[in-house]
């Protein structure tokens, strides 16, 4: 059976509708597979270990803290900055504190500036690879473990690169479930 003209363009009208919803469901996964792979808009990369290669070129990493707007706790550096050769392991630790009187989990987003120096920044062990649940009034330091890639030397963008700054944003999430119940705990308590 053939389609009228008013039946082909309903059907082709939600063809382009359903074609255009598949495309932005796919483009927040896709997008960010793509900065993982890419380094682009400053996204590090993830190693499981340094390389061998190590070299007497230094870059300065400067590290940078906020949190988004009504986040209860307290989070900054330790160091706003060190310096470490191109492919040496670096340690840095950010310190986190709860201030308030109730558990309160936490993100951490991240990303590198200048741009084209994220596909060379990769970290061995993050903090922001997990949540983060901090108890009334606990403090904790955070640790990062990175390198700079040697690679980075050879890229006609990045090898020019002598300082990158490495920037961490807070965020609140939902406490885990067994954390949710000793909130609840302590709200019937207090009333």
């Amino acid at each position: 059976m053939a389609l009228t003209g008013p039946q082909k363009t309903v059907a082709q009208t939600v063809g382009v509708v359903v074609l255009m919803g598949s495309l932005a469901w796919a483009a927040v996964p896709f997008y960010d597979w793509f900065c993982r792979v890419t380094g682009f808009g400053g996204t590090t990369g993830v190693a499981e270990a340094a390389p061998e290669e190590i070299l007497d070129r230094k870059v300065t990493v400067r590290f940078d803290a906020s949190k988004a707007k009504g986040f209860g706790w307290e989070f900054k550096p330790v160091e706003r900055e060190m310096e470490v050769r191109i492919g040496e392991t670096g340690l840095a630790f950010y310190e986190a504190y709860n201030p308030t009187d109730r558990p309160i989990a936490g993100q951490a987003s991240y990303n590198v500036a200048p741009y084209s120096a994220g596909g060379y920044f990769q970290k061995i062990a993050c903090f922001c690879f997990e949540e983060q649940v901090l108890q009334p009034g606990e403090r904790v330091e955070m640790p990062v473990t990175f390198f700079v890639d040697p690679e980075m030397v050879d890229d006609l963008e990045a090898k020019y690169v002598h300082t990158i700054t490495l920037s961490y944003t807070f965020y609140e999430i939902d406490l885990p479930e067994g954390y949710a119940a000793l909130e609840t705990q302590a709200d019937t308590t207090t009333n």
